[in-house]
């Protein structure tokens, strides 16, 4: 099946559907492709196929190109604030655009694959655990935030995860194999640090819970961390500092970048048998 002959989701069961319908109404009336409309807005086939299938939430930039290629007269650029919104929660928002920002991250997770490093299928089938009724939605915000990683310049980061979270094959076998090799295949840019936490270090400086800290080249870090219905960003220079000082304890208890794949990979083996 091309592309063009995708199946498309009902444009009136989200802002993004909605968004995306409108995007293949404009170009296909103006009896362009995907990869001819692309190429007006300054961006790629992949990424207008993604948007008109609403698996991927489009950027302010594109929504303004958008415009500029098609001459919908700021049609697009006043979507996209509804869009945004709508995609990904008010208390969250900050944070999604602060992530872009940054030049560097430090994630810690206990629980779960970080959502930066998770595959669609991973994502998907944690995010349906709790019945949201937007899952589309919220599977494209989170496909959306990893293209952090196809900036020119990407940020450095480094992860620190609990060994648990290799037990825990959510999605069923086949899926979690897959995250599991995409984590590998993650821990091989130079510019990305995976670090595992192994299960016999039986108290750590993560118990609290996962947190992130981002670093910019400019300003000050900020620390954002987990919680049950809403996560929080913290700028108070103390509650900052520590948790750096938190992740330097976890960076000291875990295993080293190699050991860590070497695990990884152990664990790998252990599905295929």
């Amino acid at each position: 099946m091309t592309v063009e002959a995708e199946e498309f989701p009902d444009p009136a069961s989200s802002l993004l559907a909605f968004f995306g319908s409108e995007l293949r109404r404009v170009r296909q009336d103006a009896g362009l492709s995907q990869e001819e409309g692309a190429r007006k807005a300054h961006t790629t086939q992949s990424m207008l196929s993604k948007v008109e299938a609403a698996k991927r939430v489009p950027s302010e930039d594109l929504a303004r190109d958008l415009d500029a290629a098609f001459g919908t007269g700021g049609h697009f650029s006043r979507l996209y604030p509804l869009v945004i919104r709508y995609a990904y929660p008010s208390w969250f928002l900050p944070y999604v655009e602060l992530e872009q920002e940054a030049t560097s991250m430090r994630v810690f997770e206990s629980q779960i694959i970080p959502g930066l490093l998770q595959t669609e299928d991973y994502a998907r089938a944690m995010l349906s655990a709790v019945r949201p009724d937007n899952l589309d939605d919220l599977v494209a915000a989170r496909m959306t935030r990893q293209e952090v990683f196809e900036k020119e310049t990407p940020p450095r980061t480094w992860f620190v995860l609990d060994e648990f979270v290799l037990l825990r094959s959510i999605g069923g076998p086949d899926v979690f194999r897959t995250q599991l090799e995409r984590l590998l295949t993650a821990g091989q840019d130079p510019r990305t640090v995976i670090q595992v936490v192994p299960r016999t270090v039986v108290a750590h400086a993560g118990l609290a819970g996962p947190f992130t800290l981002l670093g910019f080249d400019e300003g000050a870090d900020v620390l954002y961390v987990d919680g049950f219905s809403q996560g929080r960003m913290a700028l108070d220079t103390t509650e900052v500092a520590a948790g750096g000082h938190a992740y330097d304890l976890l960076r000291a208890a875990a295993l080293s970048h190699d050991a860590t794949a070497e695990l990884i990979g152990r664990h790998l083996e252990e599905r295929d048998r």
